[in-house]
């Protein structure tokens, strides 16, 4: 069983920059493919980055490429979500997710995370 929570969220201005972080309790991220998600209102929960159980490969959705950038802190047990060149169209409430044990990854459908944390509000202003 994983428990994740999402931090790090909040409000910023067009350009600016936020670090999101996702705490893991339970197991190591060694053994899960990890990945971040957004949902903004009245829209689908859709992929936004994602890493695999070794933290060697990564993958980013278009929207997202070049300006977020996601990381593992496997010594404090944390999933990063570095976010540069924020738009208006990036405010969402962004989810952390992790897949079943043993998953290699990197995963981007929705379906193949079992874990999710309880997300966290980023709001870009223009």
């Amino acid at each position: 069983q994983v428990q994740l929570v999402e931090s790090g969220g909040g409000l910023v201005q067009a350009g600016g920059s936020l670090r999101l972080s996702c705490a893991a309790s339970g197991r190591t991220f060694d053994v899960y493919a990890m990945g971040w998600f957004r949902q903004a209102p009245g829209k689908e929960r859709e992929f936004v980055s994602a890493t695999s159980w070794s933290g060697l490969h990564t993958v980013y959705a278009d929207s997202v490429k070049g300006r977020f950038t996601i990381s593992e802190d496997n010594a404090k047990g944390t999933l990063n979500l570095q976010m540069n060149s924020l738009k208006p169209e990036d405010t969402a409430v962004y989810y952390c997710a992790a897949s079943a044990v043993g998953v290699a990854g990197p995963l981007t459908r929705r379906s193949e995370y079992v874990y999710w944390g309880q997300g966290t509000q980023v709001t870009v202003s223009s």
